[in-house]
């Protein structure tokens, strides 16, 4: 967390919650719209470890994006739900199809595969 947002958080936040994760949740603390505003009140989190907005559970995303005014109770995890893994986009463990480049250019042929334009 930068300073600014440190202390923009000491001054004029108020602590709604945290996440099973640690994430904590922030909103204005003296907010009121004017009569007829379409500004909405300005909420953040404040994450614990790596920022990164894919670890925002569900229920809080609803939250930070006004969508309910508070937050949503989590739903029990389902057996066949997966703990939550980050975005490993940019990383070697980043997910790369057979014929990407970087694992050696060459895929197996599908039926009705793709055949490239010839002039004549």
């Amino acid at each position: 967390m930068d300073i600014g947002t440190h202390l923009y958080t000491l001054f004029r936040g108020l602590l709604v919650g945290t996440d099973s994760q640690g994430n904590r949740y922030y909103k204005a603390k003296c907010w009121k719209p004017a009569a007829g505003s379409l500004r909405r009140e300005k909420r953040w989190v404040i994450f614990k470890g790596d920022k990164e907005s894919s670890r925002v559970p569900a229920e809080w995303h609803a939250w930070l994006h006004a969508t309910s005014d508070s937050p949503l109770t989590p739903d029990p995890a389902k057996s066949w739900q997966r703990e939550h893994q980050s975005n490993k986009t940019g990383s070697a463990h980043a997910y790369l199809p057979p014929g990407h480049d970087l694992m050696g250019g060459k895929r197996e042929k599908a039926s009705g595969d793709y055949q490239p334009w010839q002039p004549n």
